[in-house]
């Protein structure tokens, strides 16, 4: 495991265990002094069945029309007391549509030989440390990356580096799946941190590391999937602090809306119900706050539907699953569950791996892989939709659905599997207030 610690050097203890005051009876690490990292740089390494068939159709006289009980918000308990958003008036004035804006620069971001990629790293660093993350002197901050994210920590650092004399930067051993907890070390580091930034291949976000983190105070950053493409294009290169304005400003037109109704010209038509109270719109950037997490790059606003209220078919023609999608993916949903999956050989690509997932269930549980967990809309101008989930349900005037595991929002759905697909260029109405028209975003905000 390498590590970088400004200007000061770090002592990790025997149990993995940090602190400058172990100095004397402390084992000692690796230790590293700041400079470049290399590609081949890397951490110390610490050591079906058949698909299941999709529920069948209810019949009317069978279908339920009791709501489920709303569970625990199991995620939520390791993130912060967001602020607030006071409620506004509900004045619903329209004005011109707003689109996304489309990147002219077509530099190679892969070679950092051209002074122009440095730049353009070195300044979506800056702009995460200074506004997103808004780091102060003296703060502890910890950057964690791997080998393919070492380009991207090194300017996190660097740019850390300017506003506080704390700054440690791991390179752990890149992770297998997302969701794998880190290095018991870095994970113990994380705890002593006010703040930790992660680009990884793989999403910690969902780690006990992170939530435990978040308990003792820090504020947090995932970047799963970054790249240095990624890091300086797009979604990233963003204004946050308008990104955050727009999302807070969606709040009087959120109020009291319970009945969504979501359509596009692929075909989809479909309608649920939602608790308005319950709009997650704090995926904006900007994470200033002790137990504060955010995702980079930011910018969507999210719900669970409520269970058992959605009806229709959605068509997927964006993405699934970071991959684009080359023929449309069409669900067909029935009181909040998914009863059909047509489009050609992704369609039973998606049975086999939903399938698989429940066969890990007890059996009554098994037909919940199948539930409609969450639905969104993107909210970020500069976002692209290209095949990386973690960018394409931020586009602005997209708007996406995920199946699966919604116990993160308060659901009681919980299967281990949770893949969102993305809708290009939708039509979005919160009751009879029109939000989206085919991509292009409606609300005076």
């Amino acid at each position: 495991m390498d590590v970088f610690y400004g200007n000061n050097e770090l002592v990790v203890g025997a149990h993995g265990s940090t602190n400058s005051s172990l100095h004397k009876n402390a084992r000692m690490a690796k230790f590293l002094h700041p400079g470049p990292l290399s590609k081949a740089q890397s951490g110390h390494t610490f050591k079906m069945q058949d698909a299941l068939p999709l529920r069948m159709a209810k019949t009317p006289e069978e279908d339920d029309t009791s709501m489920a009980t709303k569970g625990d918000h199991e995620i939520e308990l390791a993130v912060a007391e967001l602020e607030g958003i006071p409620l506004a008036t509900e004045d619903q004035t329209d004005v011109k549509p707003i689109s996304a804006i489309e990147p002219e620069d077509e530099t190679p971001f892969d070679d950092l030989s051209i002074p122009e990629v440095t730049e353009h790293l070195k300044r979506s660093a800056k702009m995460v440390i200074d506004t997103c993350m808004d780091i102060r002197r003296g703060e502890n901050v910890l950057i964690v990356c791997d080998p393919t994210t070492g380009d991207i920590g090194q300017a996190l650092h660097e740019a850390a580096n300017e506003r506080s004399d704390r700054v440690l930067l791991i390179v752990m051993p890149k992770a297998r799946h997302h969701g794998e907890e880190p290095p018991s070390p870095v994970a113990n580091l994380m705890r002593q941190q006010q703040v930790v930034i992660a680009p990884t291949r793989y999403s910690l976000t969902h780690t006990k590391a992170i939530r435990q983190a978040l308990k003792d105070g820090a504020r947090v950053a995932t970047m799963p999937g970054m790249t240095n493409e990624m890091f300086s294009r797009g979604g990233m290169s963003a204004n946050f602090t308008e990104v955050k304005r727009r999302i807070g400003a969606l709040q009087p037109h959120l109020r009291r809306r319970r009945i969504l109704n979501v359509k596009s010209e692929q075909g989809t038509d479909v309608t649920f119900e939602v608790n308005w109270r319950e709009w997650k719109l704090d995926d904006n950037g900007i994470c200033n706050r002790p137990r504060m997490l955010t995702n980079l790059p930011a910018g969507k606003a999210f719900i669970m539907p409520r269970e058992g209220t959605m009806n229709g078919k959605v068509v997927i023609d964006g993405s699934w699953e970071s991959n684009l999608v080359d023929e449309p993916i069409t669900l067909t949903i029935e009181s909040g569950m998914v009863v059909d999956v047509t489009g050609g050989t992704i369609a039973a690509s998606i049975r086999q791996e939903f399938g698989e997932a429940a066969g890990r269930l007890r059996a009554k549980d098994r037909e919940n892989v199948w539930t409609v967990a969450e639905f969104g809309f993107g909210m970020n101008p500069h976002a692209r939709l290209f095949g990386n989930v973690l960018e394409d349900e931020k586009r602005l005037g997209t708007c996406y659905f995920a199946v699966g595991d919604n116990t993160a929002l308060g659901g009681t759905s919980s299967v281990g599997i949770h893949i969102p697909g993305v809708l290009k260029e939708a039509s979005l109405w919160f009751d009879d207030t029109h939000v989206l028209d085919k991509g292009q975003f409606l609300l005076e905000l």
